[in-house]
């Protein structure tokens, strides 16, 4: 039961094949059975999970069905607003912080039915690294290798049978590399299209909010409860919210998809490039047409993203920052401090480089319905490695190839697992594509995964 699809596990709950209580308790034992060894969650809400279930019990058995998370056991990141649990954003100086109200997308999951079992661990305020304090979680794949930052909670509660789904959030890569490092789909969606009232911020500009499951039509679920316009957040989208869903199953013979070589394969692990390779016979397989394209000059782009989120992290921060400056942990104060010393005239010239990236990305786009590549250019790190790299900015930019422009464009991706290496590491891949996007780039990932099994890998197996 737990390492069902949570499309799996909905038409159960609809088909009253298994129920909410049963499936809440299953998963709940789960935690309290496995968590302790991977530490994805910071707050297990057991007994509320319990309580929900039970209303969402009685609900089904009436025949009231609210969708595809009706009764779905599912846990968010720990910088989501709650009222009925502390708010920590992996911070020491917000762990007893309870809101006075729920994030939007909170309120959204709950209006849906889903039953959240919890708040899973992250980074510190969502930077790279976890607080001092905290045990970060470890990956079930291989725990001496990175479980993916900052949502590293989210992605590993899924990964190992602890949730149907999560939420996560993406500034420089967030969302994708959690799910590259976990063998799951997950969707960083146009900036916009999901509310971020009462989510902490760390570069408001540049954060997304998004899905992260087992499967694209998991994640396409997800996305489509928590998608749309709200009046609590002046920057959301007005734009119609499509049935995700609808597009799942679809052909993609009427799809183009780009690929620009030399930025696709060009000083990338050969395992991961190869594994790119043969994700582009499988879309040419099913009909998609494969199309060489140029992506826009980035480099300098991407090298410019740690003072971009320098100086949204100390505008965010502004509040107990430098009052509290003890109780930070060492990375995320010095991007403070690197944001608090960042002229003006060096923030202009970030966004005049950002605008011309846009302006090169959006003609590109005209051009290909989606753009094929790789999450990481490198391959899952270990722990050792991470800790040797230190604060050498140079790794982090090198990192960030695949990920920051599209946090810079706001545009969407897809990532997705694309293989294992001959270690036995998860292997990913991404697909972007222009603003408001998603329902084509969930179809074309929900076509991929009818024809490979790599997202049906669990670990262990």
């Amino acid at each position: 039961m737990e390492f069902q699809t949570l499309l799996q596990i909905s038409d159960a709950l609809k088909r009253r094949a298994v129920l909410p209580v049963e499936v809440t308790k299953t998963m709940l034992e789960r935690i309290d059975r496995l968590d302790r060894q991977h530490r994805s969650y910071q707050t297990v809400l057991a007994e509320r999970a319990m309580d929900k279930a039970k209303a969402a019990e009685e609900e089904i058995g009436k025949g009231i069905w609210r969708g595809p998370l009706h009764g779905v056991p599912i846990a968010v990141k720990d910088l989501c607003y709650t009222t009925f649990a502390p708010t920590t954003a992996g911070t020491r100086i917000h762990r007893d912080f309870v809101p006075g109200y729920n994030a939007t997308v909170v309120d959204r999951l709950e209006a849906a039915g889903a039953i959240i079992l919890g708040k899973l661990k992250m980074t510190e305020g969502a930077y790279t690294t976890h607080h001092p304090d905290v045990d970060p979680p470890l990956n079930p794949w291989a725990p001496e290798h990175w479980a993916g930052s900052s949502s590293s909670g989210s992605g590993v509660a899924p990964a190992t049978g602890l949730a149907y789904g999560s939420l996560g959030s993406d500034t420089g890569g967030s969302i994708r590399f959690p799910s590259a490092a976990n063998a799951l789909t997950g969707i960083k969606p146009t900036w916009g299209r999901v509310s971020r009232h009462g989510v902490f911020a760390l570069a408001d500009s540049l954060d997304h909010v998004g899905p992260m499951a087992r499967s694209a039509g998991d994640a396409a679920a997800i996305l489509g409860v928590i998608a749309g316009a709200d009046d609590k957040d002046p920057t959301s989208l007005r734009a119609e919210v499509p049935d995700y869903l609808a597009a799942i199953g679809q052909s993609i013979r009427d799809m183009t998809i780009g690929i620009d070589r030399a930025y696709a394969f060009d000083g990338v692990d050969p395992e991961a490039a190869a594994a790119l390779s043969a994700a582009e016979e499988v879309f040419r397989s099913l009909g998609a047409r494969i199309k060489e394209v140029r992506f826009p000059p980035h480099e300098r782009l991407v090298s410019l993203w740690i003072p971009m989120c320098a100086v949204e992290t100390a505008v965010a921060h502004r509040g107990t920052y430098p009052a509290r400056k003890a109780d930070y942990g060492p990375e995320l104060a010095g991007l403070i401090e690197e944001g608090r010393d960042l002229g003006g005239l060096d923030l202009c010239d970030i966004m005049h480089e950002r605008l011309a990236f846009n302006g090169g990305l959006s003609a590109m786009f005209e051009e290909v319905d989606a753009f094929l590549i790789p999450t990481m250019p490198m391959r899952l790190p270990s722990l050792a490695e991470l800790a040797s790299f230190g604060a050498d900015p140079s790794v982090l930019v090198r990192l960030l190839r695949f990920t920051a422009p599209f946090d810079f464009s706001g545009t969407p991706t897809i990532t997705l697992p694309s293989g294992f290496d001959s270690a036995g590491l998860p292997l990913s891949m991404q697909l972007a594509g222009p603003a408001l996007s998603e329902a084509r780039l969930a179809k074309a990932a929900h076509a991929f995964q009818t024809q490979t099994d790599w997202h049906t890998r669990r670990p262990g197996m």
